[in-house]
């Protein structure tokens, strides 16, 4: 009977056959040839592997149409219409407004434009138009940041991490230069970013003051001398100390520093413009607030609570901020022109508030009603109902309150009131439920909660409502066992 088998695998198309029929010449204009042809190659072996593990009765009596060059032309056709790259949309039910593991801040649309715009052609990135000459990248967000911010200057690297790294770098590097920090603030961040780990590779010496739970400016004044390059603050992330403790303010180091005549420098983390306290949010020193209280080096964060690209941001007092843009390491941390463009379309947007919370998606997210969310939430549940498709005994679908967090590192102890769309199967749990959503074309991130799968709509955008629809219909037409 093997050899029934090897007969029926002789009757396979040749690889090239497939590939010159007809049909398969439009799928070059959207795919590369050795594509197509890995992609065809995957199918074919696989129907060569489903031939070997027929038994010999269904191999006496398959149908051999399935093997005619127009059924692998279809599966190809099928296969490449269901193709999409490996970093794709995804529709985030979790309710973590700045997730990182899901790309944190969506871009607002002026930004997306901007983005499409200068990629797709050459720009002046490099160019002063006005001169005719080599200019400043810089120079594109850097009168924004001065108009809105009130800083004498501002320069842009690819991270905060790396803002942080470089700030310190053009201070102490092979200088042997001391950084004074309150040990409550020697913290780590996602992805094991350690402030003394980063100090020590920046060249940094680190002194470390005061007690994990209170930091007196005795502390500061006692530590500092001649070979002091910076006092640090860094703003907590991820945690919050409470009880027994005590931390110096922003302008209480700035005095110290004044009369040391020490710069001070401030790592801020999550940057926001925005007091998130008319949010009805608990108070986060914004960067207007630092800037005020005359801290020397501000750095944080593009893609947080700012709601814009991934960037460090830079600003500060003239004499230093140039300093630290004539490190060397300028050009290895400097932001491509797709960052630019997005980011000077968002902070566009901070130059009219108001605006600015209704166009950027984090801080829309952030401000949204519960009443708004609750009437979103039904109308979600409203179109699930009327599908035909959805089994309602085996399904069960319903709007109940919920907790949704910030993320980005910013309030860490702080759930905001939301509601989720709960789906519930008669076999299926919620395990499965969550694997089920992720596998869909446009995949859905939901959470488990109480062995139910949710998907927060705080997170969800309007346009997303038509892929959950989209999903729910794909599940139902498949059948799964239970997990």
């Amino acid at each position: 009977m093997e050899h029934n088998k090897n007969e029926i695998l002789r009757k396979f198309p040749s690889v090239y056959e497939i590939l010159e029929n007809k049909d398969v010449e439009p799928l070059n204009k959207t795919f590369p040839y050795n594509f197509i042809k890995e992609r065809l190659n995957v199918l074919m072996k696989q129907e060569k592997d489903n031939v070997l593990n027929l038994s010999n009765s269904e191999a006496e009596n398959i149908d051999e149409e399935r093997f005619k060059v127009e059924c692998f032309v279809s599966k190809l056709k099928d296969d490449l219409n269901n193709f999409s790259f490996s970093l794709k949309r995804v529709i985030n039910g979790t309710g973590v407004v700045i997730h990182t593991n899901l790309g944190r801040s969506i871009l607002q649309e002026r930004a997306v434009k901007n983005v499409a715009e200068i990629s797709s052609s050459y720009s002046n990135l490099e160019f002063n138009l006005t001169e005719g000459k080599r200019g400043k990248r810089y120079s594109h967000v850097e009168y924004l940041l001065q108009k809105i911010l009130g800083c004498e200057r501002a320069i842009v690297v690819n991270n905060n991490a790396a803002a942080v790294f470089m700030a310190l770098s053009s201070f102490c590097a092979g200088q042997k230069k001391e950084v004074i920090v309150s040990r409550g603030e020697l913290i780590e961040i996602g992805g094991s970013f350690r402030i003394p780990d980063i100090m020590k590779a920046s060249g940094a010496a680190l002194v470390e003051v005061g007690t994990t739970n209170k930091t007196k400016p005795a502390d500061y004044e006692q530590n500092t001398n001649e070979n002091t390059a910076l006092l640090l603050k860094v703003h907590h992330s991820n945690f919050k100390m409470r009880g027994f403790v005590s931390e110096l303010s922003s302008k209480d180091i700035v005095s110290i520093g004044k009369n040391r005549h020490i710069p001070v420098m401030e790592d801020l983390g999550s940057g926001s413009f925005v007091n998130i306290e008319r949010f009805g949010l608990p108070h986060e020193p914004t960067v207007q607030e630092v800037v005020n209280a005359g801290v020397d080096i501000i750095t944080f964060s593009g893609d947080k609570l700012l709601g814009g690209p991934q960037a460090g941001i830079i600003v500060g007092k003239k004499e230093y901020v140039d300093l630290i843009a004539s490190n060397p390491l300028t050009r290895a941390f400097r932001i491509d022109k797709m960052t630019l463009a997005a980011l000077e379309a968002i902070l566009f947007e901070y130059l009219d508030l108001e605006t600015a919370m209704k166009r950027i998606p984090t801080l829309f997210f952030l401000s949204q009603s519960n009443k708004d969310i609750k009437k979103r939430a039904f109308r979600l549940l409203n179109k699930i109902k009327k599908l035909e498709c959805v089994n309602k005994n085996i399904y069960n679908f319903k709007v109940l309150e919920d907790l949704s967090i910030v993320g980005g590192g910013a309030l860490p102890d702080y759930e905001l009131k939301t509601y989720s769309l709960s789906i519930t199967h008669k076999t299926l749990s919620a395990n499965k439920l969550s694997q089920i959503f992720r596998s869909a074309r446009v995949p859905i991130i939901g959470k488990i909660k109480n062995e139910e799968f949710l998907i927060d709509i705080r997170t969800v955008l309007e346009r997303d409502f038509k892929d959950i629809i989209q999903a729910l219909k794909s599940i139902s037409d498949q059948k799964y066992e239970y997990f």
